[in-house]
Formats: structure tokens, sequence, C-alpha cells
């Protein structure tokens, strides 16, 4: 089989590159080693109804942090567009220590050192620095645990692996909206018009020739060109057999972006315990446990997510499912009482990093790395092109991925148009 392009992967990058060469005319095809579209866009029915997205879950749209420029996400228009329940997210944020709400004294402080935290990172960034945050905070700070769990969610790693560079230049101001019935099934549904070849791996890419070939278990495909779409996991661990291997720069940029660890357990709620009031963030750790990032309630679905991160998502990941929903739901209690233990109902709890197909959840800079950003989505040769939310500058973010995509689709329109002149 030949074609002008394959795109390994169809994750939202791979699947907004095939919607772009589509408007162009360039005949391609989408390769995916899973059984479904989206990567790490998915939601799953926890309750009658009720969506718990295992991946993606925010519909981000900010202003990057260096630039000002505008992180536009496509999304949040096709949602309003197609009928979607979006909403933005205005919920409080709540601060529960050893089962108590910080006091007002309590949370001064708090807001305080976050404060002093950021200041640090962003100071050091745009003096072209680029520590590990570890580094340059106060780490006998008495709210250090709750920054350090709130950042191993967020960067998805813990702090000493954690690059201040990569954390400021990153979408810094940003209006979040959720949606009621999953953000992976709105990806879904605005990908189902792409043709893809689902549980097709790719083992190798040979590039050694004028044309690219692709081998995969089904059969070779010759193209002119190749967008990579995988997680740095997979070309981390060289899950595809590139022929020749990929230069050392690119190795390189690859190895020192690695895929951090963010983890999630969804927990449904089998009655309606939960007032409006209580929807919301919560930030909950105590002295005898490890703490938590805690969603309640959002839209009303009965659904409280757990987030964890760093080397204790590792950790529980290890644990199994059980160990996971049995933390989740004391961290649970931390906040509503024991009482609520009576309405606990079906759990989800994901597992990013032993994920075969992304070994991770999503790519975050190792300190002193950050310039390796600008190297990772550099085309190898004019016949290899890179996308992913890795390679982006919303990196971590669908909005990311998806602008990634674009970016190589318009790469690969260029080779292209230049071997026909």
């Amino acid at each position: 089989m030949q074609t002008d392009v394959v795109i390994v992967g169809a994750g939202v990058a791979g699947l907004s590159a095939a919607k772009d060469l589509a408007s162009k005319g360039i005949s391609f095809v989408v390769l995916e080693a899973s059984h479904r579209i989206g990567g790490r866009a998915y939601s799953e029915e926890i309750g009658p109804d009720a969506w718990f997205d295992l991946g993606c879950a925010y519909l981000v749209s900010g202003i990057d942090a260096n630039t000002r420029e505008d992180e536009s996400n496509p999304f949040i228009d096709y949602a309003f567009r197609s009928g979607a329940v979006i909403e933005k997210y205005r919920h409080p944020e709540r601060y529960i220590y050893n089962g108590r709400p910080l006091s007002a004294a309590q949370e001064k402080a708090r807001e305080q050192f976050f404060a002093d935290c950021y200041a640090a990172i962003r100071d050091e960034s745009v003096n072209g620095k680029d520590p590990a945050i570890s580094d340059i905070i106060d780490v006998r700070n008495p709210y250090l645990t709750p920054y350090a769990d709130m950042m191993a969610v967020s960067v998805p790693k813990d702090l000493d692996e954690s690059s201040a560079a990569d954390t400021y230049f990153g979408v810094e101001e940003y209006v979040n909206y959720t949606m009621q019935r999953g953000f992976g099934n709105l990806v879904a549904r605005w990908g189902s018009d792409v043709d893809v070849s689902l549980n097709t791996k790719v083992e190798s890419i040979d590039w050694t020739g004028k044309e690219v070939r692709v081998h995969t278990g089904k059969g070779t495909i010759r193209a002119r060109c190749v967008i990579t779409t995988v997680s740095n996991g997979v070309l981390a661990a060289q899950q595809i057999d590139f022929r020749p291997r990929l230069p050392d720069r690119k190795m390189t940029a690859i190895q020192e972006i690695p895929m951090g660890a963010e983890n999630k357990i969804g927990v449904h709620f089998t009655e309606d315990i939960f007032a409006t009031e209580d929807s919301g963030y919560y930030q909950v750790w105590s002295d005898e446990a490890h703490g938590a990032y805690v969603e309640v309630n959002l839209h009303s679905t009965n659904i409280i997510s757990v987030f964890i991160g760093g080397r204790f998502s590792l950790w529980m990941e290890q644990q199994g499912q059980a160990a996971a929903r049995e933390f989740a739901i004391d961290r649970i209690t931390d906040i509503f009482g024991n009482d609520v233990r009576k309405s606990v109902g079906k759990s989800i709890v994901t597992a990013w990093a032993t994920d075969p197909w992304t070994f991770g959840s999503y790519a975050s800079t190792n300190p002193g790395q950050y310039h390796q950003r600008g190297e990772l989505p550099k085309p190898v040769d004019n016949k290899l092109f890179f996308a992913g939310e890795a390679t982006a500058r919303a990196h971590g973010t669908v909005t990311g991925a998806y602008w990634s995509g674009m970016r190589a689709a318009g790469e690969v329109a260029g080779v292209l148009s230049r071997d026909k002149v």
C-alpha cells in the first residue's frame, strides 16, 4: 500500500493532523495500536449516564506565560455547536488538614507559601535558569505537603524532578470548562469521521530511502512522510524500531522530557448526598496519610475524582485497584465524614504509567532541560515529523495536542508541495 503520509497514533494530535491533511487533499493513513481512537481522552460510564474521564477532563483555554498569546481550544466551540453541556469552572478552593478546614490564619499562611513558590519559579525561569523546584522553595514550610501533592498532579512529578522553567512557561493563566458527559466522549465524536486502522501496532519505520516504509502486523505501507504522535513514553521505550535509529539529538530530547505519572480514582455515589455548595476542588492531607487533590460532584453527577501524582502515583499503581479505591474513599471521608461510605458505588482506577500505549500520563521536562522542548518537534530529514502534547507549547493539554497535529500537517504539506516543484 502507498500513500502520501502515514500518521502513527489516533489521539487528538493524530486526528487533527488527519483532518488538516484531508482539507488539503493530501492522502494519508492513520494507524492506531489500541482498539479505539482518542488516546488519553477517554470516558467510561461509572454510573447510570454518569461519565468519568480517565484522562483529560478539562477544556483548558488560557494565555501563555511567555508570549501572552491565546491558547485557543477548538473543543470549546465544538462542544457548544454539538449541544454538549459544559460550564466554566467557578468552584472555590478548599483545604482540609487532619479532617478540618484550615482556619483563616492557616489559610493566609498557606496562600502566602503558594505565592512564594510561584514567585520563586517565575524569577528563576525569566532569568534563564531551570532548577528543580525543590531547590528554590522552602521545603521546611508546614504547607509543603499540600503544595507538593498539588504539583505532583499538575506537573506531574515530585518537586525534585520538576523543571521550574517547564512549569512556568506552560499555560499559566487559563479558564477551565468541564463537561457533563465526558471530554473523552466529545473527542471520540469529533474524530469519528476520520478513517483509522485500529489494532494496528507500528513495529518499525524504515526511513533509509526516499520513501518511508512503515511495517505493521497487518503489512507494510509506503509513504513520503510519517507523522509520529505517540507518547514520549512509547518513543523512549523504543516500542517503534526506527531504521536507522533516530538522531542522538532527538533521542536526547525524548529522554529528557519523560512521561510523568498522574492517576485518578473515580468514585460514584448511589445517592444524592452532596449539596450544591459541596461541589468543587479540595486539597486534603493529614499527619497520618498521604494527601490528595479531590474534585467533588461536578455537574451534580455524584462522582468524586481523587487525583494523585509523582512517585506516590507510581507506587499506588503497583498496589492495585482495590488499594487505590480504599485510599480514595478514605480521603473522601476526611472531607465528608464516614457516613458517606454507605452510598459508595462503582469506582474506576487509572494506571497510566503501565498503560502499554502511553507509559505515563503526559510529558514533563527534567530540571535543566527545558530547552529540549524546542528540539522535540523538529522534523528529521523532511521524512519524520513529530506531534503530540509533548511537542506543544501548551504541553500536557488537549489544546496542545490539537495544535501540534495541525503544525505537523502544515510542515508535511510544505515538504510535499516542494516535491512537486
